[in-house]
């Protein structure tokens, strides 16, 4: 385990050999933790030692250490990189050095040594002072042990007997080492671990930021990156896209590693994410297009497992600035697949293990037409839509939803098209509502199913389900003007609905959709 004076501290930060990479945060020491530090240092209690990660990998780095500007420096590499002890080392460093003036709120780093106090084990001499609380007949600054020509002006007004208090105290801090833990790997994923490990109990690992130092350069910023692509999908509705930093970074590992994990990221080459980054802007817009186009999906929310996004996007990953052209079989095949893997659940657990099947299939349906993409059990029970209550931020309810959606409902008043772009993207319970109003059936005595299962619900907006009213299904008939329209597109059966039976509707419209399912999944 090395060593460093507080000297080589300074020394190295002012030179550039020790950085902070981008992905640590920010200096947040209150005053009395950086005076508490140094009450330790100065009675040789441990500090704990420092971690570095020593690398030629250029990342990028903060400019600043607290409120201190480092100087521009070019350091020949390796240099030492801070995984753990940003804290201590940024106090260290802005309460004695003297070379660079302060671009913030230096507070923290104003420590004085309180030399009127008796020394005691417990209590600590070293207090955290403003300006105007500084007494010079009891405080002196620990900024000036460090600079020469400061500290003989401070100590020349003292008695020989506290002159040499204040020199043992110099002398401490000169001789104080502190120790340093220093992995020397090009092993990225190595550090992704110690660096989690490390974080455990403060902040967790932040693959996006691990990843965005280490593709940095003065032309590529990952974070920018996926800010313009959050811009760019805003007018489609898919802004939650680019907001949701998990989601993009499993599709860029699905397309750049055909591995879902995020965590995979970290072993690739900068370079290689640099210079491969239109694959994955054209793999995620080419699979939102497919969405939207062959599904009627206008928003993230829409989908009833946003990692459908994963392997679609490694399908339509491709250089270049044009999109991947798929043909009427490989649409198919992605279809089935999706409701496939809707009805099943099968991003509801193993979602990693799934992922990465589907993503090497997905691949083999783009590349060879052989694959065994859609080919996994999936079991749709016959009560499934009797079973599940409508909600609206649940898979099943989402996935009801986009099984209506493809039947192009219509008004119940009107019976013109539902326009499903504006219903889809604003997505609020006001489009959907019972066949069987609630009030209705609290008059019926006992009824076998929920009021709020999925088979009694249909696009229904507010203001025609306000003109319905809840009366019965039997009154409200003579105010549907295109009933051999509007009912077939909502998957609904009429004599049952309007015979005013409520246990034997909810049964055969349970099987319409039903058989309506089986279609999509055969």
């Amino acid at each position: 385990m090395a060593e460093y004076s507080i000297r080589d501290m300074i020394t190295k930060v002012n030179s550039g050999q020790i950085r902070i990479p981008v992905f640590q945060r920010g200096f947040v020491w209150e005053p009395d933790a950086v005076a508490f530090l140094m009450d330790s240092i100065y009675k040789g209690y441990p500090i704990g030692s420092l971690l570095f990660w020593r690398t030629k990998e250029v990342l990028k780095t903060e400019r600043q250490l607290g409120p201190f500007g480092l100087f521009k420096r070019d350091p020949d590499y390796p240099i030492d990189y801070v995984l753990d002890g940003q804290q201590r080392i940024t106090s260290i460093f802005g309460v004695f050095q003297t070379d660079i003036a302060p671009t913030g709120d230096d507070s923290a780093f104003k420590i004085y040594f309180d030399y009127t106090a008796d020394r005691d084990a417990q209590e600590t001499q070293f207090l955290a002072l403003k300006d105007e609380e500084v007494d010079s007949a009891r405080h002196f600054p620990l900024k000036t042990l460090f600079d020469t020509v400061n500290y003989r002006r401070q100590t020349e007004r003292f008695e020989d007997s506290l002159a040499k208090k204040i020199d043992q105290l110099q002398e401490i801090f000169k001789e104080s080492r502190v120790p340093i833990q220093i992995i020397e790997t090009e092993d990225k994923p190595k550090v992704a671990i110690v660096f989690e490990r490390i974080n455990r109990k403060g902040i967790p690992l932040d693959i996006f930021q691990l990843l965005s130092a280490w593709t940095w350069s003065d032309e590529f910023d990952l974070k920018s990156k996926f800010e313009e692509l959050t811009e760019e999908l805003e007018p489609f509705g898919f802004e939650g896209v680019g907001e949701d930093i998990g989601l993009l970074l499993r599709c860029a590992a699905g397309i750049l590693n055909q591995n879902a994990s995020a965590e995979s990221l970290v072993s690739l080459n900068g370079s290689v994410v640099r210079d491969r980054f239109q694959e994955i802007i054209n793999g995620i817009t080419g699979a939102i297009d497919f969405l939207r186009n062959n599904l009627g999906i206008q928003k993230l929310s829409n989908l009833p497992y946003d990692t459908t996004l994963v392997p679609l996007s490694a399908f339509f990953a491709i250089p270049g600035n044009q999109q991947f052209k798929y043909n009427g079989t490989q649409r198919d095949r992605i279809l089935k697949w999706f409701w496939r893997s809707c009805f099943s659940r099968r991003y509801s657990a193993g979602v990693l293990r799934n992922l990465n099947r589907d993503i090497i299939e997905i691949l083999k349906l783009r590349e060879q037409g052989e694959s065994v993409l859609e080919e996994f059990a999936v079991e749709i029970k016959s009560d499934f839509f009797i079973e599940n209550s409508f909600r609206l931020d649940s898979v099943n309810t989402k996935t009801f939803i986009l099984l209506l959606a493809q039947q192009n409902p219509r008004s119940f008043i009107t019976g013109a098209p539902v326009n499903l772009s504006n219903v889809l993207k604003d997505y609020n319970k006001n489009e959907f509502h019972h066949l069987y109003p609630r009030a209705f059936l609290k008059t019926q005595g006992q009824i076998t199913y929920k009021v709020d299962s999925l088979a009694n619900f249909c696009f229904m907006s507010k203001s025609d389900n306000n003109q319905l009213g809840e009366e019965s299904p039997s009154r409200y008939k003579n105010k549907i003007k295109k009933i051999d329209l509007v009912l077939p597109s909502a998957l609904c059966p009429q004599k049952s609905l309007f015979g005013d039976k409520y246990d034997d509707f909810i049964v055969e419209r349970s099987g319409i959709l039903g058989g309506e399912v089986a279609k999509l999944v055969k």
